[in-house]
């Protein structure tokens, strides 16, 4: 048998070479066979595949119901602030893109983790003297997604666990039990303005914990916590010696009563991947831009970690090389105003949808104090004909044309969520909906519920 080493679809010193083995027949060379084997179609999709499931996609697809064909569909469902075109990105935000793109610079391969220079400006911006950040504590991924995805990589190893909010994003567990990861979910507390149940959450803590997820700004609850009750979660992660993925893809979308307090500014030894992009303060969630920050000034991730989320990089070649050439100039360049307006009609809506809910009997908004999105309680014992939240949301869809999404889609059974990033004429007209779908079902005495963040 001669061995052949065969260059294929490449050209330079990145050209992939193939070792193939071939048998000489004398005249002619031909692909050697396997003895023993009979060639047969056997192609099985892969068990990482089979374990990779989306519970929204499985709840929402299965929701099989035609809206009322005689009123107008709203949907209060995505989160995705670019759908109705009334949240549109600042014309800085273009026009840097555009600058690059004629440029024709950035058209090549970056560094897998990104151009130095834009992991600068990225430390730039968020480097502060309570969490110093470098270039070399930047990693840039495609979109906050991949950043999460990077982080539970390189922290968790298949058989140990992780320790996600209840209700909380579904993109957590889809990744953990994709990765043969365990997920152990801790309570949020709606009476409390969805505030960790600490002591629930330091129950959970085994010695195969491999990383506390913090979600803040929320989603699903457009909760903000204060800096008390950060410093609070921080003294557990500390005591537990369990490192933190801190989700901060909606920091900064904060209404004006409430601060925002990056989890890594509040702490000097329990070390934080923090996650972000562009997705959600820009309004360009399609364009793929996000980050994780290694905040480690103990020295406890040391290299080992860094050197792992350089080698995770490697696996997809980095994100969109035109939006890292424009990082500098939209991190620095977009108006305040910008910022100010938007979160002033994600103030608006949030107000007017809060209180036209909480006027409805059989419901409980709880207020939300910053991100897209509102949390409602469901007063099942008032809707006695609907088994749980989905057939209410389903009914709702079947008579209303009103799509909300039940919250059983983030672990949270009787309460759905609702997307404040739609038209102000929008929201009012599905608040007025959803008080005659409720005034239609419901049967028993009113309640109401008014919950604010900790200034």
């Amino acid at each position: 048998m001669d061995s052949y080493l065969i260059q294929v679809n490449g050209h330079g010193d990145h050209a992939p070479m193939r070792d193939v083995h071939l048998k000489n027949t004398g005249n002619t060379i031909s692909p050697g066979k396997v003895k023993g084997r009979k060639p047969r179609w056997a192609v099985r999709a892969s068990e990482m595949s089979k374990k990779t499931f989306n519970p929204v996609r499985a709840i929402v697809d299965s929701m099989k119901v035609e809206p009322n064909p005689k009123k107008a569909m709203i949907s209060l469902s995505l989160g995705d602030p670019t759908v109705f075109g009334n949240l549109p990105t600042n014309d800085e935000v273009t026009r840097a893109v555009k600058e690059v793109l004629d440029s024709g610079q950035y058209n090549g391969y970056a560094p897998s983790v990104g151009y130095q220079s834009c992991r600068e400006a990225v430390a730039a911006y968020y480097n502060c003297p309570e969490a110093p950040l470098k270039a070399q504590d930047v990693i840039l991924t495609s979109g906050c997604s991949q950043a999460i995805e990077l982080a539970l990589a390189v922290l968790a190893n298949p058989g140990q666990n992780i320790l996600v909010p209840r209700p909380g994003f579904s993109l957590y567990k889809t990744l953990a039990l994709s990765m043969g990861i365990e997920v152990k979910l801790y309570n949020l507390l709606p009476e409390k303005a969805w505030e960790i149940d600490l002591e629930h959450l330091e129950s959970l803590v085994d010695e195969k914990t491999a990383c506390l997820i913090v979600n803040n700004p929320s989603n699903p609850c457009g909760s903000v916590f204060s800096k008390s009750h950060l410093q609070e979660i921080l003294a557990v992660a500390s005591r537990q010696c369990v490192p933190i993925l801190a989700d901060e893809i909606y920091g900064d979308m904060v209404f004006a009563d409430c601060k925002y307090e990056p989890i890594a500014t509040l702490s000097t030894n329990v070390p934080i991947l923090s996650c972000g992009g562009l997705a959600k303060r820009w309004l360009v969630p399609g364009w793929r831009m996000g980050w994780i920050l290694i905040h480690d000034r103990r020295d406890i991730f040391g290299n080992e970690i860094r050197d792992g989320l350089l080698r995770l990089s490697q696996r997809i070649l980095g994100p969109c090389t035109i939006v890292q050439g424009a990082l500098e100039h939209i991190l620095n360049r977009t108006p305040p105003e910008f910022y100010h307006n938007t979160l002033s009609i994600l103030k608006s809506n949030a107000d007017l949808c809060y209180a036209a809910l909480s006027a409805i009997p059989g419901l409980q908004p709880v207020r939300p104090a910053g991100a897209m999105y509102l949390m409602v309680e469901i007063e099942m014992e008032h809707f006695p004909e609907f088994e749980n939240d989905v057939e209410f949301t389903e009914r709702l869809i079947s008579e209303q044309s009103v799509f909300c999404l039940p919250a059983t889609c983030f672990e949270y059974p009787n309460f759905f969520r609702v997307v404040i990033t739609v038209p102000e004429e929008m929201i009012l007209e599905a608040c007025s909906r959803i008080q005659e779908f409720c005034e239609m079902h419901y049967q028993g005495a009113e309640g109401g519920q008014d919950l604010e963040c900790d200034k």
